[in-house]
């Protein structure tokens, strides 16, 4: 219940995000001033090393700040060709909010996502990622499309 609560409450705020972003649109003369954050959600995100193979790193997202996003959608289905090396097809956010996924690149390396962890999904060509659930027989997730060319405000672990 935990879990499903803090998905719902982020799709709260995306929605509400989505909704000033759309009453700023129509009305020009609406202001808008996004609170600076020193808080931040942890995160991993996928991306394409210059010679197409997947790969991954850890860092973070900051919380309220105002994300390029203009839909969403929930899922709990998982077809099988989804656990086999595939490509991201957009950039994305992904929020688990239930289930334990482990998640493996191109050279073996893995990674887990569970609820808490913000998944970001960048890697658009070569093989891509494969997952498999752990300790789960269901991922409950949201898929959250990121705008063309806007910042995913992913910031990188201090290697």
């Amino acid at each position: 219940m935990k879990n499903f609560m803090k998905g719902l409450s982020l799709v709260l705020v995306v929605s509400t995000v989505g909704f000033m972003n759309a009453q700023h649109k129509n009305h020009k003369n609406v202001s808008v001033t996004p609170e600076v954050s020193t808080e931040f959600i942890p995160a991993i995100r996928l991306i394409n090393n210059p010679d197409g193979s997947c790969t991954f790193e850890k860092g973070k997202i900051p919380t309220l700040k105002h994300m390029n996003t203009t839909t969403f959608w929930m899922s709990n289905k998982t077809e099988e060709w989804e656990k086999n090396a595939h490509p991201a097809p957009r950039r994305q956010y992904v929020i688990t909010i239930k289930g334990n996924i482990k998640f493996k690149v191109t050279d073996g390396s893995t990674f887990m996502i569970k609820p808490g962890v913000v998944l970001l999904a960048e890697d658009l060509k070569g093989s891509g990622h494969s997952w498999d659930m752990v300790k789960s027989k269901e991922w409950e997730r949201l898929y959250i499309p990121i705008s063309e060319n806007a910042d995913d405000l992913f910031v990188p672990d201090a290697q």
